[in-house]
């Protein structure tokens, strides 16, 4: 590879180096650094993230105490052999004054719900601490506010091209780009949706609507529980109308007994169909005994990497098909105080779900009109304010961003199984077009949804993040 050419009398810009280059400094990024600098050697790590702060990303950034996490405290911890460190960290930032808010809960520390900005501080002092421990043993951990736009790999490492122009160099790129939320992220083939939406978490851009504004929301998952959340703090008062194919609302999370792990003693349920046939035994014998049906479905996260990478993709097709939109509802469920604002919304009449999908959005009159298909007809609808909230954006061939799109042309990268991220090995080694693994690019956290099914939460994150340090440690 040579260096695009300079002007004439100008130098050619040198390339930099390092070490380790994380491409994304979200939570995924910040949590590969994090375990790189604690382990024994020196190393340059590079992490080109162009937001201001390493470990916040999409989710992290929200600055509305409103928006919390969908997991309690005890299910969030960044350190994956401690399962109760944030519970820790949390009770020490309470008892120094921090989140006073928190006492409205009046639950144990273990099952508080903390807002994804505070999540954000803990992420941080957690990464500023491995960092100290990195420097007594000579690593370094740079933080480049820029994107990368492209990658080519060379047989001694791979060189990333930033949007400045600069080049960087390193024996191991990874990718940690984490999440493109649909509300954010620009598509290739796009209906026209984001052009006209509010983003679900830009309280400010909602309080520009009038306050008995009729809105319409795209998509009923967890991503409309945030909208919610969003046009309650911009004061609205109006009437809100939810379209989405199944109709289906998260679930309230609550904190359900230990149940025995069934899936530990039946190695013979190897399918989709076999785990959810049994699942729903299981929940039918907690309820029986007057135990909450959230027990069982609990036990089956450790087990969900194991099942989705043996099943085939038949298989796989089945599950998203037919059974995603209730795994979903189901198992990402709703923080308590979110279910609480969409419940009340529901008994006050103001929030009305529709099972409807989106036909058509029109913004060239003064309001704007969705045409939308129920069980019958096609109709239009119309509303003064629209939110996309059909969550996150799994498939890189429809994300209209520079990486993705150049890494696909050139065949860096094969898409996941049923096109979800980027294909890898079972040690984060992505899989070129010929699915071959390359030596040196890797991936981690939600580009390895394809691989793993679940690959978002912050323990799997946490687990990949430790697995794949100590495979770049040794490469």
């Amino acid at each position: 590879m040579t260096l695009s050419d300079a002007p004439t009398g100008q130098a050619t810009p040198a390339i930099r180096e390092a070490d380790v280059l994380i491409v994304g400094g979200g939570l995924s990024g910040a949590l590969l650094a994090m375990q790189l600098l604690r382990l024994p050697g020196a190393r340059r790590i590079v992490v080109v993230e162009p937001r201001p702060e390493l470990g916040r990303g999409e989710a992290y950034s929200a600055t509305e105490l409103g928006h919390t996490l969908n997991g309690n405290a005890a299910r969030m911890s960044v350190e994956p052999d401690d399962a109760d460190d944030l519970t820790r960290w949390l009770q020490a930032h309470i008892a120094d004054g921090g989140w006073p808010e928190s006492a409205v809960q009046q639950v144990p520390v273990a099952e508080l719900f903390p807002p994804r900005g505070l999540f954000g501080v803990y992420a941080r002092q957690r990464l500023a601490q491995a960092q100290a421990i990195g420097e007594a043993n000579g690593s370094s951990l740079s933080h480049v506010r820029d994107e990368v736009i492209d990658l080519q790999t060379l047989e001694q490492g791979v060189v990333a091209t930033l949007r400045d122009g600069s080049q960087w160099q390193a024996g191991a790129v990874v990718l940690a780009t984490g999440m493109f939320p649909a509300a954010r992220t620009a598509q290739r083939q796009s209906s026209g949706l984001n052009a006209a939406a509010l983003d679900p978490w830009n309280v400010e851009a909602m309080r520009a609507l009038p306050v008995d504004a009729r809105v319409l929301i795209i998509g009923s998952g967890l991503t409309m529980v945030d909208a919610l959340e969003s046009l309650s703090q911009a004061g609205h008062r109006g009437p809100i109308e939810v379209f989405s194919r199944h109709g289906l609302l998260p679930h309230v999370r609550r904190q359900p007994p230990a149940w025995d792990d069934f899936l530990s003693l039946a190695p013979h349920i190897r399918s989709p169909l076999q785990l959810l046939r049994e699942l729903r035994r299981q929940c039918a014998l907690a309820q029986a005994q007057g135990i909450d049906w959230q027990a069982p479905l609990d036990t089956v996260r450790v087990h969900i990497a194991r099942l989705w990478s043996q099943a085939s993709d038949v298989q796989r097709r089945q599950f998203v098909r037919h059974v995603r939109p209730w795994w979903e509802s189901h198992h990402h469920r709703s923080p308590p105080q979110g279910d609480a604002l969409l419940q009340r919304l529901l008994a006050e009449g103001r929030l009305i779900i529709r099972a409807a999908s989106l036909q058509g959005v029109d913004t060239s009159g003064p309001r704007i009109r969705l045409r939308y298909r129920g069980q019958t007809e096609a109709v239009w609808v119309e509303g003064d304010g629209l939110i996309n909230s059909t969550g996150i954006e799994y498939d890189w061939r429809r994300v209209d961003k520079a990486l993705p799109r150049q890494l696909l042309q050139r065949g860096l990268v094969l898409p996941g199984n049923l096109g979800l991220g980027v294909a890898a090995d079972a040690g984060g080694a992505v899989l070129n077009a010929q699915a071959e693994p390359a030596q040196r690019l890797f991936a981690m956290g939600p580009p390895l949804r394809g691989m793993w099914w679940e690959s978002t939460a912050v323990t799997d994150v946490a687990l990949q993040a430790k697995a794949l340090a100590g495979r770049l440690v040794a490469l």
